[in-house]
């Protein structure tokens, strides 16, 4: 064989190593937790539970607790009823997103890359990877925030703090994807209960509260009230969220080839996605319950999280159920929503990062390099900013709008493969299904747009 030849094949095996797809989705974990055959329904479902609370975590991340919690204290209870339409959003869209990665053995990012040219495909993981830097920005942000509260490190240490994360991953992973949803279950808790043991100090009107899930005319006709429900709708349905779980969705083990193990398999991960979805509801729901019962025509800026921590113990703003302990409270809340967040996150990463570019390199690598492309920017914003807190935690704002650009990017592949009768088979969407989930794009997207302009307006 020549010397030119040789190069030739050379290159071609490249190419070819480089166009091969990685066979499963988070191969480490793939498969790896057993499900019982033939138990009732409750235990099946507590073998199937846990993906749904990893997917939960980031409809309830630090980002949406300032747009929830502002929209009660600006219009009280009304916006309530777009908590509960972004959350019947969310439900349908992670099921698609469960039912995809179930019967075709991918993952999203896997799908959309082998059905893009390879330019399309780094164009598409730039796009979800900023994304995914967008998504951590709130999640950094909050943690070190939480930090400074409860600990009174400066907030830059806590925001490099943050990077220990990807080495605690590191660990639960070795110890089981079990462990790892186990903990991310137990911070949503910890989430719940604060907010609620809060929102019941704060005695809200109940009947207020129940009117505020139903429609009304002033979410359209008020310029204010729709830009703040945009914020919240746009900032609940997150791109990485349908990438993570169309992946996590296949860590239990069943038979592909088997149409009755994958529709079970379908039907109890959807059951764990919904129910957790709900928990998320609840939070949100909570989140803008106490902005309307504490903070409702107070004159002060609640528009940081430290502006809210303090204002929880301040008599003069809340009254008598001002204490350090609801400040604290809200501090613990806000670590474990930062933490659990980060760490789905940080999984997600590494489902694009495989999915759309086939990285074959360390895992610790990986988690690392996926970390830091989302901290450093933060870091150095907070160090060219450096006592400046507002400024840094206006990088909120910007992160939404960015993730509001790429959204489309993530839900219109998802609706496309899980319409597609010829890779879905059986399970391939009902015509109402595809037909609304159609509908939700065109108008999430055209809310987003809007949202974008009103925002750089």
């Amino acid at each position: 064989m020549s010397k030119t030849d040789k190069n030739q094949t050379d290159q071609s095996k490249m190419i070819d190593l480089t166009n091969t797809p990685p066979a499963k989705s988070l191969d480490e974990i793939n498969g790896t937790v057993s499900v019982p055959t033939n138990a009732g329904f409750w235990r099946t479902l507590a073998a199937y539970a846990g993906p749904g609370a990893l997917i939960a975590v980031g409809y309830m991340d630090p980002g949406n607790w300032i747009t929830s919690i502002a929209g009660g204290s600006q219009f009280k209870y009304k916006l309530l009823t777009v908590i509960l339409l972004s959350s019947l959003i969310a439900m349908l869209l992670q099921a698609m997103a469960a039912r995809l990665g179930i019967v075709t053995g991918r993952d999203l990012a896997q799908l959309t890359r082998d059905r893009t040219s390879k330019g399309m495909g780094i164009f598409l993981w730039i796009v979800t990877e900023l994304a995914i830097m967008a998504t951590d920005i709130a999640e950094i942000i909050g943690s070190g925030i939480a930090i400074e509260l409860l600990f009174g490190i400066p907030l830059i240490v806590g925001i490099a703090i943050t990077a220990l994360d990807v080495l605690i991953l590191l660990l639960l992973m070795k110890l089981g994807f079990r462990k790892i949803e186990a903990i991310v279950a137990t911070l949503v808790a910890v989430i719940l209960f604060v907010f609620l043991y809060e929102v019941i100090l704060a005695q809200p009107n109940m009947a207020e509260v129940v009117g505020g899930y139903i429609p009304h005319t002033e979410l359209v006709t008020n310029d204010s009230m729709l830009y703040l429900a945009l914020g919240i709708v746009g900032a609940t349905v997150m791109p990485h969220n349908l990438y993570l779980g169309s992946s996590i969705s296949q860590t239990r083990s069943y038979d592909r080839e088997d149409e009755a193990s994958v529709r079970k398999t379908i039907k109890f991960t959807v059951v764990d996605s919904n129910v957790q979805l709900s928990v998320a509801f609840v939070v949100n729901s909570l989140l803008l319950i106490l902005g309307a019962a504490l903070f409702y025509g107070a004159s002060s800026d609640l528009g940081r999280f430290s502006d809210l921590y303090n204002a929880l113990q301040n008599s003069q703003i809340v009254g008598a159920i001002a204490s350090p302990i609801l400040s604290m409270l809200f501090a613990i809340a806000l670590l474990s929503s930062g933490q659990s967040s980060t760490i789905t996150g940080t999984l997600a990463g590494q489902v694009i990062m495989e999915g759309f570019m086939h990285l074959k390199m360390p895992l610790w690598a990986q988690r690392l390099l996926t970390r830091l492309f989302a901290i450093l920017p933060v870091l150095g914003f907070a160090i060219y900013y450096k006592g400046n807190e507002a400024k840094i935690e206006g990088l909120l704002t910007f992160s939404q709008v960015f993730l509001s650009v790429a959204l489309p990017f993530a839900i219109i592949p998802l609706i496309i493969f899980t319409s597609n009768k010829k890779l879905m088979g059986p399970f391939v969407n009902k015509p109402w299904v595809k037909w609304i989930s159609w509908i939700i794009a065109i108008v999430l997207i055209g809310l987003n747009l809007n949202l974008i302009y009103e925002t750089l307006r």
